[in-house]
């Protein structure tokens, strides 16, 4: 039998998410992506000195200097500085030191196509991670699907698979850093963020800013299952 809340708790046609924008004929506006997933921008390079050169010219274009601007501001030669660049030649230590001040990033940041792997984690179905988060109560099971600490993004993400039975209490109320993303697999159930109440059925999702209070509110219907991606800076606490 499902657990609700005792009183009725008022706000929640209020908390619709708001639709998206239409045009004038009735269709819907959709927001083009600024990034495009398909372009392939970050090839570890097999060769030393093409992978300095690439990365060379992409914290200068970062800036937006030119290559004569750099000859300046490091002494080097505009021919040699177009050798390193397109990976002809192995620049010494000291050129390397000049473009690191000249550029405003660390020497290592030059090898970072070259050496830097990227890192996956496969899990296989029922093997996900069992841990204890605060706030966890009797009948809350969660299920860490993941995890990759230092990146190349700056981000860290966890995804957690989060089952409700019976046995289950209402949450706490959560409140933390960063964004998270809900999306419901199985059950029912009125979710708060904010002061915004949400019902959630299988198929629905919620993205939310972490950082005000949000949690289950109402279990309509257990057993419940959903997951929950929440991710924050490297350098947060999360």
């Amino acid at each position: 039998m499902a657990k609700k809340s005792s009183e009725s708790k008022p706000g929640i046609a209020a908390a619709k998410a708001k639709p998206l924008p239409k045009a004038a004929d009735g269709r819907t506006i959709r927001t083009p992506l600024t990034q495009n997933p398909h372009a392939i921008r970050d090839t570890r390079e097999k060769v030393l000195e093409v992978a300095i050169g690439r990365e060379v010219r992409a914290f200068r274009k970062k800036l937006g200097i030119t290559v004569a601007d750099l000859a300046v501001a490091t002494e080097i030669s505009l021919g040699m500085l177009s050798k390193i660049e397109n990976g002809i030649t192995s620049p010494s230590l000291t050129t390397l030191q000049a473009l690191s001040r000249a550029l405003g990033v660390p020497v290592t940041a030059f090898f970072r196509r070259f050496e830097e792997e990227r890192s996956a984690v496969f899990v296989k179905a029922g093997e996900g991670l069992d841990v204890e988060r605060r706030g966890t109560r009797a009948g809350h099971q969660y299920n860490l699907l993941g995890h990759i600490g230092s990146n190349t993004s700056g981000v860290v993400v966890e995804p957690y698979l989060i089952t409700l039975t019976e046995d289950s209490d209402v949450f706490p109320t959560f409140q933390h850093e960063g964004m998270e993303f809900l999306y419901m697999l199985e059950g029912e159930v009125v979710y708060r963020h904010g002061s915004h109440l949400y019902p959630m059925k299988p198929g629905d999702s919620l993205f939310f800013d972490a950082d005000a209070p949000h949690g289950p509110e109402q279990l309509t219907q257990l057993p419940m299952r959903y997951l929950s991606i929440i991710c924050y800076a490297q350098n947060s606490a999360g």
